[in-house]
């Protein structure tokens, strides 16, 4: 057997040669230094003080030098490895405190800045008109009722009266979901609502809607495709035309301020028999603007007399398609504009107002609840 060659000179592993070890640690060190974020650092711990490192690679070739060569060539490498270590700790501590430092700057807060600065919301005024439309019925004992937007055709129609080759059925009126024999429709008007209210309640009824409808309107400042409606009806023993007559009058005193006459305009609707169109005095002039030499009036253009909507006693055949004994009961109903109610109350003189949602058109009416 062989003795150790205790001649083996370490020189010759060129990884362990003093230059080359002093090499790979200021290599290592300028790395360092050079590293702008943790990123950037993270990958040059792993290049030069990981598992594939150079000197960790060169510490390995240890093993293979004579017992005499060893501890000079481990002391070098160690020394070299710890400088690295140490270097690595320091420049970490420095980033991560450049990145807490940057944080607070970026991530800033300032506490002082005005709280008000984020304008208040609104409410669309439609919603508060159509609140408070309701809310004076209400107060008259009827309660709320509703119906889905996309209606079927018989209750939109059929029930309602409407014959089967009635214009308001084509499709250049009524919006179909599909195609015209679908059978589904969006809803012309808030009148469906009555159907289901007679079939869903125990009469008598008393019942008042407010809800979207939809018809092919262009939309310009006096009509929209989509707009709103409040629909009333009444159903019980004994009710007629004066009764009607009473619940508008109480209707305009309650939105309009008391003291301002309403009359009745002979009109047709198949649902209603007799029917008729509801005027009001205009509340702005009082009816004077429609007096020789009086001043204008923009609201009613001078007439004294501003539309609201349609009315009349019920159609017995309506009563019948929905099972009502007419020879014991009787009714009336209304159907009211929202959107004409508001362009009233408030002076707007364009439908493009409403629609826009421009915040500026709804913050004057506030969150009037």
């Amino acid at each position: 057997m062989s003795a150790p060659n205790k001649s083996y000179d370490p020189v010759e592993v060129a990884s362990l040669r003093p230059d080359e070890v002093t090499r790979m640690r200021d290599e290592a060190l300028a790395a360092i230094a050079a590293a702008a974020d943790l990123e950037a650092f993270k990958q040059v711990r792993l290049a030069h003080a990981g598992d594939r490192s150079p000197l960790a690679l060169a510490n390995r070739e240890i093993g293979a030098l004579p017992p005499h060569a060893k501890a000079d060539a481990g002391r070098r490498v160690g020394a070299a490895r710890k400088q690295i270590a140490d270097a690595l700790k320091t420049r970490q501590a420095e980033l991560e405190d450049e990145r807490d430092r940057r944080v607070l700057v970026d991530e800033a807060v300032d506490v002082t800045l005005p709280w008000d600065r984020a304008p208040r919301g609104a409410r669309h005024p439609l919603t508060t008109t159509a609140e408070r439309m309701a809310d004076v019925f209400i107060s008259m004992g009827f309660e709320l009722a509703e119906g889905p937007e996309v209606e079927a055709e018989w209750f939109n129609f059929d029930a309602l009266n409407f014959p089967p080759g009635h214009p308001a059925r084509d499709m250049q009126d009524t919006l179909f979901v599909e195609s015209e024999d679908s059978g589904l429709v969006l809803r012309t008007h808030t009148s469906p609502v009555q159907i289901r209210a007679l079939l869903s309640r125990e009469l008598p009824v008393y019942v008042v809607c407010t809800g979207k409808t939809f018809r092919t309107d262009e939309l310009d400042a006096t009509h929209s495709p989509v707009f709103h409606q409040m629909e009333g009806l009444v159903v019980d023993e004994g009710i007629g035309m004066a009764d009607l007559r009473g619940a508008i009058d109480a209707f305009v005193t309650g939105m309009f301020g008391a003291g301002l006459r309403t009359r009745f305009r002979p009109s047709y609707f198949p649902f209603t028999e007799p029917s008729a169109e509801v005027d009001m005095q205009c509340f702005v002039c009082r009816g004077g603007s429609a007096e020789p030499g009086a001043p204008p009036c923009r609201t009613c253009k001078s007439e004294g007399w501003i539309e609201l909507g349609g009315c009349g006693v019920v159609n017995p055949r309506v009563l019948t398609a929905c099972g009502v004994d007419t020879d014991r009961y009787s009714g009336w109903a209304f159907g009211l504009g929202v959107d004409r109610t508001l362009m009233f109350r408030h002076g707007v003189e364009d439908m493009h107002d409403m629609v826009e949602g421009d915040v500026r058109f709804t913050l004057p009416f506030g969150m009037e609840i």
